[in-house]
């Protein structure tokens, strides 16, 4: 049966552990607030055919942080997401008219480098944090995730800052800010051709994984305090950007 709804190039153990993986890095985000997104990637990488990962990724996070922000919608900055939805699309069109060559590993080492700065440099300006702060990384984050996949650490190390380290609006923020930014994914690689119905129940399967993982995760989230909580996401972001630099040295 289950068989029925996976993609030709999907055997069903591979499914099987897909679907797993998702719901236990929904559940990873949804605790700690990020990491989930990237540690899925990195497994799609090695076991998706090259051409679906980043569409297929996109869709799968696009649902598990729609759930995460459904579930923690009452701290949502929404003075906050006025300004990154415009961003986030404005980004998502400039992506779909533009085609860049910049080396991989250049955009690698820097969002490493913003991130490891937003983590342990000092605090951005207020004014930076702001309504044009917020438009202009929703923008540049939202244009770059369409070839990488890569800007979730990067929007999450702006957001906890914007948040002042409050862990549940860290973490509904960002999951509103990157419902946002994956959700336009759809539109551009349907519209460059991507055959999203070969791979919807797969995607759904997945979806449906990670709306258990974040229950289960913002149970555990409840039980940190915010001081535990941003010590935890610090040093989780700081472990993405090394595996960034990692991954841009070894190309």
């Amino acid at each position: 049966m289950l068989e029925c709804l996976l993609p030709a190039d999907v055997s069903l153990a591979l499914g099987v552990f897909l679907v797993l993986a998702a719901g236990a890095t929904s559940a990873v985000t949804a605790t700690f607030g990020i990491g989930g997104g990237v540690m899925l990637l990195g497994l799609m990488a090695s076991l998706v055919p090259p051409a679906a990962v980043i569409p297929v990724h996109g869709m799968v996070q696009f649902g598990s942080n729609v759930n995460r922000a459904l579930m923690t919608w009452r701290y949502i900055d929404l003075a906050a997401m006025a300004y990154f939805a415009p961003g986030a699309f404005l980004g998502a069109w400039l992506a779909s008219r533009v085609l860049i060559q910049v080396p991989l590993s250049v955009v690698q080492l820097s969002i490493a480098g913003f991130i490891l700065l937003l983590c342990w440099g000092p605090e951005l300006p207020k004014r930076s944090l702001g309504r044009v702060g917020t438009l202009f990384a929703a923008t540049a984050t939202t244009f770059i995730s369409m070839f990488v996949g890569a800007t979730g650490p990067l929007v999450a190390a702006f957001i906890k800052q914007q948040q002042v380290g409050e862990r549940f609006g860290t973490v509904a923020t960002f999951a509103a800010a990157m419902s946002l930014q994956h959700g336009p994914k759809a539109i551009i690689y349907g519209a460059a051709g991507f055959a999203f119905s070969d791979w919807l129940g797969l995607i759904l399967l997945m979806i449906a994984a990670g709306a258990v993982g974040t229950w289960l995760g913002l149970r555990m989230l409840g039980r940190l305090t915010n001081k535990r909580f941003g010590q935890v996401f610090k040093i989780v972001l700081t472990l993405l950007a090394a595996r960034l630099i990692w991954q841009a040295l070894s190309t």
